[in-house]
């Protein structure tokens, strides 16, 4: 019962991510565009991204961790056996080192905005690595459309 109300924590806590992130995109081409100054509203819609990312990571690395998916897949079954079944693959690497390097983006998007840069390069640096980051998730999330690895909507 515990790991489910993390995977269902871990599932809710994307949707935070993914709006915070398509809001800190906008905010950031919208800065970008116009040559305004980087405001506390700018650094605070960063932070909660940053934060909601990294709660979202400590939670899905209990689940890698101690979960029926990820370490003890690993380990059961060894990692040549993983590596040749896409499933496998998928939860012990894919879906795991995807969301590291999304999550290590944000948090440098993030760290841009301490930066004593021109806020048109903050915005700038910021927009290109959110950026990443989305296409990133989006593309290692298990969408409930994906086969074999599909996972529902929450």
């Amino acid at each position: 019962m515990g790991m489910y109300i993390l995977l269902v924590l871990h599932s809710v806590l994307r949707w935070v991510i993914l709006i915070l992130l398509l809001a800190a995109i906008i905010q950031s081409y919208s800065g970008m565009s116009s040559g305004r100054a980087f405001s506390s509203g700018d650094r605070k819609l960063g932070l909660f991204l940053m934060i909601s990312a990294h709660t979202t990571l400590l939670l899905g690395l209990v689940l890698w961790l101690f979960g029926p998916f990820g370490l003890p897949l690993a380990l059961d079954n060894g990692m040549a056996a993983v590596m040749k079944n896409a499933v496998m693959r998928y939860w012990v690497v894919e879906h795991f080192v995807g969301m590291l390097i999304a999550i290590a983006l944000i948090t440098i998007g993030r760290g841009v905005a301490k930066k004593s840069i021109p806020d048109a390069v903050k915005f700038k640096r910021a927009f290109w690595l959110f950026l990443v980051a989305l296409i990133i998730i989006l593309a290692t999330v298990p969408w409930p459309f994906r086969t074999g690895v599909g996972r529902p909507w929450i």
